[in-house]
C-alpha cells in the first residue's frame, strides 16, 4: 500500500461525496459501543473517528431558549393569536438566525454543552383541546388546520432553503395525542378513536413531515391506544414511515423510554424498553436508558442492523447541518453573533407583539385619549419580566413591562400611579387598599391581573401550581376577581388587560367592564404593544386560537380525549368568546362573494373569493376566516371547520378581493371503517370576521354548494 494511500482521508470527511456514502462509511468503522453511545442526546465524543461531542438538546420555542441572551418573542400560543403564517416565518427565521450565530459563536470558545447545537426541539403542535392543559400555552392553539399553517412556516423558517444544508432541524412535537393531565403523562393512555386521531390529532404532524420536511419528530411520553408513543409500531412505522414517508429521526421526550417500564410496564426493565423503542422506529434517547442497547444486542432483543439503522438516520441530520465539513462550506456558519438580540429581531418581537393582542370588548373607552391626567396601573403582572416571557425561553438584554410601556407612552403627560394590588394567588387582601386609593385618584384605571408562567406549565416548571402545571379551574387565581371588582366599585373607567397562556372565564369582567384585551406572555417587547393598543397607536386585530369557555361545566373530563363536546368544532354551547374572535377600532364589510362551481366532482376543488372593504375611519388588519360544515354526513362529523384564513390590511375606504382553494382533502371525512372518505353531499362555507353566530361578528357570507360523488382519498 502506498504511502499515499495510508493518508488519505476517509471517505466520512469527503465533502464531495454524497451523504449518504459518508455517513455509511462512518458508521462502519463504529464499534456496537460506540454506535449506542451516539443514540443518547448527550452523545459524547469518539475521538479516534474525530467526531466531537454533541448534545442534542436545544430549544426555541419563541426564541432561542436556556441559553442566555436572546429575542424573546410572545409565547406560541400568543404567536397564534397572530393568525398569521408570514410572521411565523420570519420569527421563526430570526430564530434560526440566532440560533446559528450562537452555535458557531460556541464552538469558537469550544463549548459544546447542552442549548448549544443545531436540533431544536421545537415547535409543539399538539392541540390545546382542554383550557387546564397548562403546556397549552406552547401550542397553536386548538384548531387543526390554524396549527397546521403555523407549524409548517415556522418549521420552514427554522429549517432554511438551502439545497445541501439544514440551517438547523425542527422537531415538531409530541407525537401524538398528548395534551394532559401533567400529573398522569408518565403513565396515562389517551384512548383515541381512529376519527379523532385523523381528523384532530394527527393532521399538523401530517403537514410538518410532509410539506415542511420536518427533520426530526419527539414521541409523546403517554401512550395512545395502548403502544407507548416512543415505540409505537401504529405511530412510528405504519403512519409516521410507511404512510408519511418520513425518511428524519425520531427522539424521545426526556425520560420516556423509562416510563415505558417503570410506569407503563409494557416491558420488565430497561434493556427491553430501549429495545422496543428502537425496533420500533425511535432513534434517539433524551436519557440514558439507551445506554442498555449494549446489553440489548449482545441478548438478541435487538439486531446490530436496527441499530445501524438509527445511526443512520442521526448522522444523516449531523452532516446536512454542516458539522463535519469545514465553515466556509456552510452558508449558515457565516451568520455574525451580532445578529441575536438585535435592534431589527428586538423591532420583529414588537411587531409580534401587537399582531398578537386580541381586543376581547370595547364599549368605546378604548383607544383611550392621551389628555387622561392621572392613570392608576393596578395587578400582580403589571410590572413583572417572567409574564413577558412564558415558558422555555431566552433572556432579553431589555424588556418592557406593561407599567413600563404605560410610562413611556405617556411621558410627562400624565401622572402614572402604581399598585400591585394583590399576589397572583392565595386569599390576602393586602393591597386592596392601596389599589383603591389610588384608583379614585385617577382618571383611567388599568389593571394587569390574569395567569403566570408559575401558575400554568409543564410539570415541575410552573411551581406554584395546583396541579403539576395544570390548573383545576380557568377562574382568574386567588383574589384577582375581589380586586378587579373593587376598583370598579370606585366609579373609575377600567381597562382589564389580561395575561396568561390560556383561556381564563372573565364572566364578571365581560358583564361589567367596558373594555378588556388579552396579551398573553408577549415577549420583551410587550409592554411596549399593549400600551400602542391602549392608547390606539396600533389597531388590534389578534383572534383568540382557543375558545374562551365560561366555566368547566361546559367541558367533559379532563382525562377524556374524545373529542366531542370540545373546541369550537365539537362544542355547541354558547362560549364566552369564541374561537376565531377578536375586535377592532375600525369596521370591515364583506361582499361579492363568488364560488367556481356549485356542483363539484370529487377530484375537483373549489376556488371561492370575496371582496372586504374597511368601512371605518381607522387603518387597521382584518383575519378573514373561511369555515366549512359538511351538511349531510353520514357519520359525526364537526359542526364548522376552519379551512382557510388571510390576514389583510387595509386603510379606510379601502376595498380587497381575497381567494381561498378548497381541495378535497379539506372536505374529506374519516368514515366508520377509519377511512379517508369524501362523501356526495351538501356543504355549506361561510367566510367573514369569525364564526358564524359569534358575538362581534356582524358581516358574514354563506353559501352552499354540492359534491356529487363519493370518493375515497385512502
Amino acid at each position: 500500500m502506498s504511502q499515499k494511500t495510508k493518508s488519505a482521508k476517509p471517505a466520512y470527511l469527503n465533502p464531495s461525496l454524497p451523504v449518504a456514502k459518508r455517513v455509511n462509511d462512518l458508521i462502519s468503522r463504529m464499534t456496537v459501543p460506540e454506535k449506542v453511545s451516539q443514540t443518547l442526546n448527550a452523545s459524547p465524543g469518539i475521538k479516534r473517528l474525530g467526531i466531537p461531542r454533541y448534545e442534542w438538546w436545544n430549544e426555541c420555542l419563541h426564541g432561542v431558549g436556556r441559553a442566555g441572551l436572546a429575542t424573546v418573542f410572545p409565547q406560541a400560543i400568543g404567536l397564534a393569536a397572530t393568525w398569521n403564517t408570514d410572521l411565523m416565518h420570519r420569527v421563526a427565521s430570526v430564530i434560526s438566525d440566532e440560533a446559528r450565530a450562537k452555535h458557531h459563536e460556541a464552538l469558537r470558545r469550544e463549548q459544546r454543552e447542552r442549548y448549544q447545537g443545531l436540533t431544536y426541539w421545537s415547535p409543539n403542535i399538539n392541540i390545546f383541546r382542554d383550557p387546564r392543559w397548562g403546556r397549552g400555552q406552547e401550542t397553536y392553539g386548538e384548531d387543526p388546520y390554524l396549527t397546521t399553517r403555523l407549524g409548517v412556516a415556522f418549521v420552514k423558517g427554522l429549517q432554511g432553503d438551502d439545497p445541501r444544508y439544514h440551517k438547523l432541524v425542527a422537531t415538531p412535537k409530541h407525537y401524538a395525542a398528548h395534551s394532559g393531565p401533567e400529573k398522569l403523562r408518565h403513565g396515562f393512555d389517551a384512548r383515541v378513536s381512529e376519527r379523532d386521531l385523523r381528523m384532530t390529532y394527527l393532521p399538523a404532524f401530517e403537514a410538518c413531515v410532509k410539506e415542511a420536511k420536518a427533520v426530526s419528530i419527539m414521541g409523546a411520553y403517554n401512550r395512545t391506544n395502548g403502544e407507548a408513543c416512543c415505540a409505537s409500531k401504529t405511530l412510528l412505522i405504519d403512519i409516521l414511515r410507511k404512510e408519511w414517508g418520513f425518511d428524519g429521526y425520531v427522539v424521545s421526550d426526556c425520560g420516556a423510554i423509562d416510563d415505558i417500564f417503570r410506569h407503563h410496564k409494557l416491558v420488565k426493565n430497561a434493556k427491553e424498553a430501549a429495545a422496543l423503542a428502537v425496533n420500533n422506529g425511535c432513534d434517539l434517547n433524551c436519557g440514558r436508558t439507551f445506554s442498555r442497547l449494549v446489553s440489548s444486542v449482545k441478548e438478541g432483543l435487538i439486531s446490530e442492523k436496527k441499530l445501524t439503522r438509527a445511526l443512520t438516520r442521526l448522522f444523516t441530520a449531523r452532516f446536512r447541518l454542516g458539522m463535519f465539513d469545514p465553515p466556509e462550506l456552510v452558508p449558515y456558519a457565516k451568520i455574525s453573533i451580532k445578529v441575536n438580540d438585535c435592534p431589527k429581531h428586538r423591532k420583529l418581537a414588537l411587531e409580534s407583539a401587537r399582531q398578537s393582542i386580541v381586543l376581547l370588548k370595547n364599549d368605546g373607552l378604548l383607544p383611550l385619549k392621551k389628555t387622561a391626567k392621572s392613570i392608576a396601573v393596578i395587578g400582580p403582572n403589571a410590572n413583572d419580566l417572567e409574564v413577558l416571557l412564558g415558558n422555555y425561553n431566552g433572556i432579553p438584554s431589555k424588556y418592557t413591562t406593561v407599567l413600563e410601556g404605560i410610562k413611556g407612552k405617556v411621558g410627562q403627560k400624565a401622572q402614572v400611579l402604581y399598585a400591585k394590588g394583590c399576589k397572583l394567588r392565595g386569599d390576602s387582601r393586602e393591597g386592596f387598599a392601596e389599589a383603591v386609593e389610588i384608583a379614585k385618584k385617577a382618571d383611567i384605571a388599568i389593571l394587569v391581573l390574569g395567569l403566570h408562567p408559575r401558575l400554568e406549565g409543564e410539570e415541575g416548571d410552573a411551581q406554584d401550581s395546583d396541579a403539576s402545571g395544570d390548573r383545576l379551574h380557568i377562574d382568574l387565581p386567588g383574589v384577582q376577581e375581589e380586586l378587579l371588582k373593587a376598583v370598579h366599585a370606585t366609579g373609575t373607567p377600567v381597562v382589564l388587560v389580561l395575561m396568561g397562556g390560556s383561556a381564563i372565564a372573565i364572566n364578571w369582567a365581560d358583564a361589567h367592564l367596558p373594555a378588556i384585551i388579552a396579551s398573553w406572555y408577549p415577549g420583551e417587547e410587550g409592554g411596549v404593544a399593549v400600551a400602542d393598543v391602549l392608547f390606539g397607536d396600533y389597531n388590534p386585530a389578534g383572534r383568540l386560537p382557543v375558545t374562551f369557555y365560561k366555566s368547566l361545566e361546559q367541558l367533559p373530563p379532563f382525562e377524556d380525549y374524545n373529542m366531542a363536546g370540545r373546541t369550537y368544532r365539537y362544542f355547541d354551547g354558547a362560549p364566552l368568546y369564541s374561537f376565531g374572535y377578536g375586535l377592532s377600532y375600525t369596521q370591515f364589510k364583506y361582499g361579492k362573494l363568488r364560488l367556481s362551481s356549485r356542483a363539484l366532482l370529487p377530484t375537483e376543488s373549489l376556488k371561492i373569493s370575496a371582496e372586504v372593504e374597511n368601512v371605518g375611519k381607522r387603518a387597521g388588519d382584518e383575519v378573514v376566516q373561511l369555515y366549512v360544515s359538511d351538511i349531510e354526513a353520514s357519520v359525526p362529523v364537526p359542526l364548522r371547520q376552519l379551512q382557510g384564513f388571510q390576514r389583510i390590511h387595509l386603510k379606510p375606504g379601502e376595498k380587497k378581493r381575497v381567494e381561498f382553494t378548497l381541495s378535497p382533502q379539506q372536505l374529506a371525512l374519516i368514515d366508520d371503517r377509519g377511512r379517508r372518505a369524501l362523501e356526495a353531499g351538501l356543504f355549506r362555507i361561510t367566510l367573514g370576521g369569525g364564526q358564524p353566530g359569534a358575538r362581534g361578528v356582524s358581516s358574514l357570507l354563506t353559501a352552499d354548494f354540492k359534491v356529487l360523488k363519493k370518493r375515497l382519498l385512502r
